[in-house]
């Protein structure tokens, strides 16, 4: 590649152009069928969606931060309850539970794998805790077991947040069916991407599946017979068409990620400051994400990325801010303590990365991230 050609942080075509055809015919399909709005399409792609993720039930929505707040409001959460969660993850996990009338209380997350930290669980559970929701972050599962053993020492119910982690799977069970809900995006950056926004909740029993199902249409089993307040948060046929086209091709993708992975280890592997990933089992590379540690001739994660920049290649901090901190929750969450959380927020940095990502790209990337680390020297 050109040196001076600019490197993106995600390129979608090389999903795209394969099954143009084949998208374009489902996108026909759907036009002529004058059937928009939970129709077959929708119904086919939740069976299939359910079948590959080994789900009792699935049900597609407008979007990943709706399926939360369905998966909650059919939890019963509210008013006056509290749900565990991370703080280092996209403010749709908080904002879903504060849009229930619920409080979100921030544990720390586990410096290596950046997820929840199991082991500040049992010291956050009150009277009013209704639900611990973990984050697959980046596509690494959490350890659930140890999440799952907390839940059940204290009777909660899990949900979770499986927006970046389509496919992964935590001892060989996929995420989304380790919990009593599961929460999925179809927004065009995730493994299993759509073309605009989309949703899918996952239930493991019947009476929730029934929850999510009535609350995604306003409340009602059976038209105009509204029984609870409720959402207009449906998939629409033609994203379900279109998502058709694309699960059977999801985990060739997620394959991919884990080779483009280990690649980018190899090449960052000494580099000062620079800390990687590591490639674990079921771990499916939403993002590829680095840590940047200042000292040592390193000058830092903010310096490092405008040196990349300046070299062409893009790349993205998620996320520069934990959501304790964030202005609307600055006031009632002040004195909370996750300094783990805190630190990562400096230091992290998501590198141009996507399945199929040429080895020259990723080499020029690597050589620009070394000359970065070492303040430009060789």
């Amino acid at each position: 590649m050109n040196t001076a050609t600019r490197i993106p942080v995600l390129d979608l075509s090389c999903q795209l152009d394969p099954l143009l055809d084949d998208l374009s015919a489902a996108f026909g399909r759907v036009l002529r069928s004058c059937h928009y709005i939970l129709g077959p399409e929708v119904a086919a792609f939740e069976g299939e969606a359910a079948a590959h993720l080994g789900a009792a039930h699935a049900l597609g929505c407008n979007s990943g931060t709706d399926a939360l707040v369905l998966a909650l409001r059919a939890l019963g959460v509210g008013p006056g309850d509290e749900v565990i969660t991370t703080p280092f993850t996209f403010f749709a996990t908080a904002e879903a539970v504060s849009a229930v009338g619920a409080v979100p209380v921030f544990v720390d997350i586990d410096p290596a794998s950046l997820n929840l930290d199991p082991g500040g669980v049992a010291a956050a559970v009150t009277a009013r805790t209704r639900a611990l929701l973990p984050v697959h972050l980046f596509g690494r599962p959490c350890d659930m077991d140890a999440l799952g053993a907390e839940a059940d020492r204290h009777g909660l119910p899990v949900v979770e947040d499986c927006a970046q982690a389509f496919g992964a799977r935590h001892r060989g069970r996929a995420v989304g069916t380790l919990g009593v809900l599961g929460c999925f995006s179809f927004f065009p950056t995730k493994n299993l991407s759509g073309f605009g926004d989309g949703g899918l909740v996952t239930a493991a029993r019947p009476e929730l599946a029934e929850a999510v199902r009535m609350l995604r249409a306003h409340g009602a089993r059976r038209k105009y017979h509204n029984e609870t307040l409720g959402y207009n948060s449906r998939l629409d046929e033609l994203q379900a068409a279109l998502l058709r086209v694309r699960l059977p091709h999801v985990e060739a993708w997620n394959a991919a990620r884990v080779q483009a992975a280990r690649g980018y280890g190899e090449r960052l592997a000494g580099l000062p400051g620079v800390l990687a990933p590591e490639v674990v089992e079921g771990h499916v590379f939403n993002q590829y994400t680095i840590r940047i540690r200042a000292g040592n001739g390193c000058p830092g994660r903010d310096a490092v990325q405008a040196a990349l920049a300046a070299e062409g290649v893009e790349t993205m901090v998620y996320y520069p801010v934990p959501c304790h901190r964030l202005p609307v929750y600055a006031r009632s969450h002040g004195k909370t303590a996750c300094p783990a959380a805190e630190a990562a927020c400096g230091e992290v940095l998501s590198l141009p990365f996507w399945p199929g990502i040429p080895t020259a790209v990723q080499d020029r990337v690597a050589e620009a991230l070394g000359r970065a680390v070492r303040g430009g020297r060789a």
